[in-house]
């Protein structure tokens, strides 16, 4: 198991990533709330991974803090949950959001994301309240994530960017476009752009 990176950041394609260590590439896919906390690209960073072993691939998930990548390894032990929609998941919550969801058996937020209807959010509150026990004693885990700035980019290579990473979380093409479309100040990073977008589908 693959349980931690540092290397320098050379590649950020929402949501992929590749770090360099040592000279070896690593492809990585990351969740929305990590992707926004990232560097500029070549600057060093390390993430904590997780390694999903597969017969057609071997996929390596990357997460910025410890609690971030608990919180994944959770939700793919649900039954009917993948790294996909763990993923999207991560990408539109913030990982104290998604414990408050399942404090408040709140399923409104829940069924905001692709591919969760109202009874898989119904049933995912249901299998996750006793497993957030624990994590409910642990203090400060849950920082919300900083309105760090991006790096900048082209305006019409960070709209695509946004797009993409938009409809690989499960969005469709139409609705990608038009969150993205809807944000008036087009001087943004892809990151940024898509985290407006989530925010405002939400």
């Amino acid at each position: 198991m693959i349980g931690r990176l540092r290397g320098a950041l050379v590649e950020k394609q929402p949501p992929h990533l590749v770090l360099d260590v040592n000279g070896v590439g690593y492809e990585i896919e990351v969740p929305m709330t990590t992707l926004y906390r990232l560097p500029h690209l070549g600057e060093t960073v390390t993430l904590h991974t997780h390694l999903v072993v597969r017969e057609d691939a071997h996929l390596l998930f990357g997460f910025y803090e410890k609690p971030d990548r608990e919180m994944f390894r959770e939700l793919i032990r649900l039954n009917g949950v993948g790294p996909k929609l763990a993923l999207a998941l991560m990408s539109t919550l913030e990982v104290d959001e998604l414990v408050r969801c399942v404090q408040a058996q709140d399923t409104s937020a829940l069924t905001r994301v692709p591919g969760v209807g109202k009874k898989t959010a119904e049933r995912l509150l249901v299998e996750l309240k006793d497993r957030f026990k624990a994590w409910d004693a642990l203090p400060g885990t849950f920082a919300l994530v900083s309105e760090g700035p991006g790096a900048p980019v082209q305006v019409a290579t960070a709209e695509s960017d946004a797009i993409s990473a938009l409809v690989s979380l499960g969005y469709k093409p139409q609705e990608a476009s038009k969150a993205i479309t809807a944000i008036k100040d087009k001087n943004l990073s892809s990151e940024d752009l898509i985290r407006r977008a989530l925010k405002g589908m939400m």
